[in-house]
């Protein structure tokens, strides 16, 4: 057998496993499912993603990567935008006003940085907004109330931070609020009936030392609430928001990676597993568009992995 032979032969069979691991998804638990959907043209980890007007947005990457790719789920197809001013890994983005955000993140290595960026898709053009006023990476963040709210991270001394900083597009100005009473890092983060959740994480970048912490957030009072934990303490996760519910997908620990897929009602304060991903990953983004949440890139296996995987779940 040739080279060429043997190297079509292996794609065939890792086609033909993750088919098989996408139908076993889809015939786990009743009407849900996961299909594939377009890989992402690059492999990474460690991603900001967001999605704005029916297309989702991937940012950044472990290995510094620049280039927007941008997919269209109505089109199965990827394109690319405007490279992202500078490299950046471990940054957060939420869609605000018709346009893409991206907070934080690490740059020139692990150095925590304090961006903050506008993106104008129509335009494909970058604007720099005020700075985060506490620079960090392996944040997360959300929008409430046409606000965005950046919450924990790893802080310039390699340690967590509370930080919870709220950004006003109308003024481009940054205010703190009450810090996150659990400082962590690799967290999930979802704003749902104008309230903030902030789930999961670990202590100081150790994914030895998971949480299984969920606390909300009230703007109305500037307080913080416990409320009842994800079921699997994990980090490095991905979060989206359907039905009401926060979806919270993937994650990492020295084992392994996690294709555990839990649901938070904040109406009952309870938990529901659903069918697990397709493919076990961490440093990963998720995105509802429609009916359907888009769990995209992330690695495969602990620390520094990446895919170009983009699995479609239907609750």
């Amino acid at each position: 057998m040739t080279t060429g032979s043997r190297l079509r032969g292996g794609a065939v069979c890792a086609a033909v496993l993750l088919g098989l691991a996408l139908h076993t998804a889809a015939m786990s638990q009743g009407a849900e499912r996961w299909t594939a959907g377009a890989p992402m043209p690059s492999e990474r980890s460690e991603v900001a993603v967001a999605a704005v007007d029916g297309k989702i947005y991937v940012v950044g990457g472990f290995d510094g990567q620049t280039d927007l790719e941008v997919y269209d789920p109505t089109a199965d197809r990827w394109t690319r935008g405007a490279s992202f001013p500078r490299p950046v890994h471990h940054a957060a983005a939420v869609e605000l006003d018709g346009k893409l955000w991206v907070i934080g993140g690490y740059v020139e290595g692990w150095s925590a940085a304090d961006l903050t960026f506008e993106y104008d898709p129509p335009t494909h053009h970058w604007r720099p907004r005020t700075s985060l006023p506490t620079a960090r990476g392996a944040l997360a963040a959300a929008v409430v109330d046409g606000k965005i709210h950046a919450v924990g991270g790893v802080g310039r001394d390699r340690r967590n931070t509370g930080a919870h900083e709220v950004y006003d597009p109308a003024t481009d100005a940054w205010t703190a609020l009450s810090p996150l009473p659990t400082p962590r890092d690799h967290l999930a983060i979802a704003g749902l009936g104008g309230r903030l959740y902030a789930i999961g994480g670990r202590v100081d970048g150790r994914y030895s030392d998971n949480l299984a912490v969920n606390e909300e957030y009230d703007p109305s009072t500037n307080r913080w609430q416990t409320r009842k934990p994800l079921p699997t303490a994990r980090s490095g996760i991905a979060a989206a928001v359907l039905g009401g519910k926060i979806f919270i997908f993937g994650g990492e620990a020295p084992a392994g990676t996690f294709n555990q897929v839990e649901a938070y009602d904040p109406k009952a304060d309870s938990w529901t597993a659903y069918a697990p991903m397709p493919t076990a990953r961490h440093g990963l983004g998720a995105a509802t568009v429609g009916k359907r949440i888009y769990v995209i890139s992330g690695g495969p296996t602990p620390g520094g992995s990446a895919s170009s995987r983009n699995e479609v779940f239907t609750p």
